[in-house]
């Protein structure tokens, strides 16, 4: 069976009370269709234990229908930390977003020793939205970036400006991966794009969650 370790945020609010946590709805929807795939998952957060989510982003049927399984439900709120977790045990990680991505994840080096040890060894990576922040500092073995140069996709400029949080982020999430050396690319605001370079596949938004898992369980039957 193949295991899948989804690395989730636990920040929720900034110095000013923004709230923002992960968005529940793109771990729902790649948890389910992975579980009826036969993949096993598990949950790390930098901080382990209970992942933080705002009221408003449990109301979909999907969300509702993921807490309600007892055991998605317990694994999401008993996140392991970093060190609690041995890369070898995983084919892939998952990055799902949620603006709390933004805060955390780029600075937790142990789920990015975690991610390029996947990598390295042959897994896969993925990202939806603002989980590609959560890319920014995965190094592989060699010391090189693992998104330096190739071909990817994240939560864009123009939909951060739709929402109105363009200025509540530390920083805009495409113009930082570019920064880094990516090749990003991205569609008009909403709309599902997948973009898979390789072992790398990650999604430009909400949209897209349900395409990328597609993509990752096509990959995990190839191996």
């Amino acid at each position: 069976m193949s295991k899948v370790l989804f690395a989730v945020t636990s920040h929720f609010k900034d110095a000013s009370g923004w709230e923002s946590g992960c968005y529940v709805l793109e771990v729902a929807v790649p948890y389910f269709h992975l579980i009826k795939n036969g993949v096993e998952i598990d949950f790390v957060s930098p901080l382990g234990g209970r992942v933080p989510v705002k009221q408003c982003d449990l109301d979909a049927a999907k969300v509702k229908s993921f807490f309600a399984d007892k055991m998605a439900s317990e694994k999401f709120y008993s996140s392991k930390l970093p060190e609690e977790v041995d890369s070898n045990d995983y084919d892939a990680i998952y990055f799902p977003g949620g603006h709390g991505v933004v805060f955390d994840l780029p600075h937790c080096k142990g789920i990015a020793k975690i991610a390029g040890e996947i990598y390295d060894k042959g897994g896969v990576v993925c990202a939806v939205c603002h989980g590609g922040a959560g890319l920014l500092n995965v190094k592989l073995a060699d010391g090189s970036l693992l998104i330096k140069g190739k071909k990817l996709t994240a939560f864009s400029n123009k939909e951060e400006e739709a929402i109105g949080t363009d200025q509540k982020v530390p920083f805009l999430l495409e113009t930082a991966l570019v920064e880094k050396g990516a090749n990003y690319s991205c569609v008009a605001n909403w709309q599902e794009y997948v973009v898979v370079e390789g072992r790398l596949i990650t999604g430009q938004n909400p949209a897209s969650d349900l395409e990328m898992a597609k993509e990752l369980v096509k990959l995990l039957k190839e191996k």
